[in-house]
């Protein structure tokens, strides 16, 4: 039974090799012939297979790649799906905070969390393409995954988009991003105290229903849109799943007006 599975082996090897040059079609073909070999045909087989690839392992890494790119352009392919079934809810949800340039002629979505280590990382460069660009609208969307201190992190910055409006949110926002340790509500006051904001009334409406309800909708569209990681952009049309580097997102953004 382990011969037969190590011949039926190679030979879907030699198969996927020759969908280099034949397309998957005969790929299949040769995996059904294979099958429907006396034991002596496939032994014959196999070991002109394995004699093949010994002499050629650059064919192994060859089918890999291309298997790769082809796994590569299907998901590029539903994602883009995705970002178009979901388009209104990304941009206009009546509640995550807008920044940039709110008439940006190219908009970046990110769904953020802020325990995320490359979310962390992201954040200045984020910042450096909006400010260099200068016509770039910037939503953030508020998705925490890392645990309790994610979401205290998040119902904080939603209380204070809500009690003090879009800069207070933002000046919560980067401090947040920045904050060491477990944000209990001492440490949230001092934030919001060092702000000049209403710490009070913030800490008050972290356990309302509205920041429950803002969260909860984001959550849903992430869902929705098979985003189970931060940080996580979409450039206009085009998702991109974890962090990027500044001068790829600026190429992705030259591309979105091209």
């Amino acid at each position: 039974m382990f011969q037969s599975r190590s011949l039926r082996a190679l030979a879907l090897t030699g198969a996927a090799a020759l969908a280099l040059a034949t397309g998957p079609v005969r790929a299949q073909e040769a995996a059904f012939d294979f099958d429907a070999m006396t034991p002596e045909q496939q032994a014959a087989f196999g070991a002109q297979v394995r004699a093949y690839l010994l002499e050629n392992p650059q064919v192994i890494m060859e089918a890999v790649a291309v298997l790769e790119e082809r796994e590569q352009q299907a998901q590029a392919a539903a994602d883009d799906s995705l970002v178009q079934d979901n388009i209104d809810r990304l941009l206009d949800d009546g509640f995550s905070w807008v920044g940039g340039n709110p008439e940006g002629d190219v908009t970046v979505v990110e769904f953020i969390d802020y325990r995320c280590g490359y979310c962390r990382r992201a954040h200045p460069e984020v910042e450096q393409l909006v400010e260099m660009d200068g016509n770039i609208r910037l939503i953030v969307k508020e998705f925490p995954i890392l645990g309790e201190a994610s979401v205290i992190s998040s119902r904080f910055a939603v209380a204070t988009h809500i009690v003090e409006g879009d800069e207070a949110y933002k000046a919560v926002h980067d401090a947040l991003i920045a904050l060491e340790g477990n944000p209990g509500k001492g440490q949230l006051r001092r934030v919001a105290q060092t702000l000049g904001l209403d710490a009070e009334a913030i800490l008050a409406e972290m356990d309302s229903d509205e920041v429950t309800r803002r969260i909860s909708e984001t959550r849903a569209l992430a869902q929705d849109m098979q985003i189970n990681g931060t940080p996580s952009f979409v450039f206009g049309d085009r998702m991109v799943r974890g962090y990027a580097p500044l001068q790829t997102m600026m190429q992705i953004v030259e591309d979105q007006r091209s």
